[in-house]
């Protein structure tokens, strides 16, 4: 009975050290998650703006203004060609640099230093980089381009006009933020499949090897399969991060040109900050919540039953 009762106390104590362990983490996810989440919510169903204290309750009336904003729509599309081209060109970039640095190579530190450069760059300073890269006037690449022939005559592969204006045509402008985006995820898209395939078996790769089975069929029928969950970890990071970046959009173009590279974070802030509408802002900021949700569920099922 004492027994019995001693161990009861010990596992009254070991739930709450967890409680009390587990405490800061809710608390610190109510505080700076939870309440602008709410803050957000509550703003959206009301008609309240930076200029004046009174909230009107007008319900679902800014998601139904918002249906019918092209602005809200060119919006939405954009967001999705970027995030899924930027998480097609980190995926295979970024198996294709990943399964190079697996293969003993002198100097390899040097080249893992080298990639991991971008990702070290703060956001903005690597963006302002960009946005002289990309300058209409004096724009390094339109001098290489010039340089080799791309650019400056009839019949040339990017045009006859000097320079590209990488910023001022909505078709390039919407590549460059998505190459820029690439340029900024390849780094930690690697290191993660990289250490994937750092894990994988070497005695099932030597056995396959034995067994005849060429380099392709390695890869697409041994590697591949057993870095899904690896690959799903790399997407869900990717999109996350795209899919609520500002950063790169706002310095680059902030949306133009005539709104051809605008995206939900950036309409949010114009709409919501700059605008003076916090009730129409919030409910944009709010959309990108239940697609965050679901992306996120559906790619730690898929991890958790690989895993399995």
């Amino acid at each position: 009975m004492a027994a019995t009762r001693s161990s009861m106390t010990l596992s009254q104590r070991d739930t709450l050290l967890a409680m009390g362990m587990v405490l800061p983490a809710i608390l610190y996810i109510t505080l700076l998650l939870g309440i602008p989440i709410v803050l957000a919510v509550i703003y959206s169903l009301n008609d309240v703006t930076t200029g004046s204290p009174v909230m009107r309750y007008i319900g679902l009336e800014n998601f139904r203004a918002l249906l019918e904003m092209p602005d809200f729509l060119q919006a939405v599309g954009n967001t999705f060609v970027i995030t899924v081209s930027t998480l097609i060109g980190v995926l295979i970039l970024g198996t294709i640099q990943a399964e190079l640095l697996v293969r003993p190579t002198r100097g390899k530190w040097i080249i893992r230093f080298l990639i991991l450069l971008p990702w070290t760059a703060p956001a903005s300073l690597s963006s302002i980089a960009w946005l002289w890269m990309f300058d209409s006037t004096f724009s390094p690449l339109d001098w290489v381009f010039r340089g080799v022939g791309f650019l400056g005559h009839p019949g040339a592969l990017f045009g006859d006009f000097d320079n590209t204006f990488w910023l001022g045509r909505s078709g390039l402008a919407l590549f460059s933020i998505i190459l820029v985006n690439v340029w900024r995820l390849l780094p930690l898209a690697t290191v993660i499949i990289l250490a994937g395939l750092n894990g994988v078996p070497r005695d099932i790769l030597e056995q396959s090897e034995i067994d005849g089975a060429g380099y392709f069929r390695r890869l697409f029928q041994i590697i591949l399969p057993m870095l899904i969950p690896v690959f799903g970890v790399t997407i869900l990071f990717t999109f996350v991060f795209v899919f609520t970046d500002i950063v790169t959009v706002f310095i680059l173009t902030r949306g133009g040109p005539a709104n051809a590279t605008q995206v939900l974070p950036t309409l949010a802030f114009f709409t919501g900050v700059q605008g003076g509408s916090l009730g129409r802002g919030a409910a944009i900021a709010l959309f990108l919540l239940p697609v965050l949700a679901a992306v996120s569920i559906v790619i730690l099922s898929i991890i958790r039953r690989r895993e399995i």
